[in-house]
């Protein structure tokens, strides 16, 4: 399940991902509320946790994640990936130069650093 996070400025969408993420986890929670920023924004930044409690994320979810991102490549200003997780981690790193906005993987045990990357000018 995808959860959104509170407590971030406006221009920043910030999600936890627990459990198992499934296409409607996309649909119903993260989905909107990038469209929603990204109405009231010219640029956005994402800040995505990935939980000690992740079991995974289905193919469709992927595919999800793939065109919300390519869909609004313009406008991702700052991108803070959260993870423990070997393969998000080499993924994230790996498509890094492919972004025209900045973005940084940080450890779990470097969550605190990471929001404050995130909202940092």
């Amino acid at each position: 399940m995808i959860e959104r996070l509170q407590a971030f400025p406006e221009n920043v969408v910030a999600f936890a991902c627990h459990g198992h993420v499934a296409k409607s986890d996309y649909a119903t929670v993260l989905i909107p509320a990038v469209e929603e920023a990204l109405a009231q924004h010219q640029r956005v930044r994402l800040y995505y946790e990935i939980a000690g409690d992740f079991a995974g994320i289905d193919p469709a979810a992927v595919w999800q994640d793939t065109k919300l991102g390519i869909g609004h490549l313009s406008r991702w200003e700052k991108l803070a990936v959260v993870t423990d997780v070997e393969w998000i981690k080499h993924t994230m790193t790996f498509f890094a130069f492919l972004l025209p906005a900045e973005m940084r993987v940080f450890p779990r045990a470097e969550a605190a650093k990471a929001r404050e990357w995130i909202i940092s000018d």
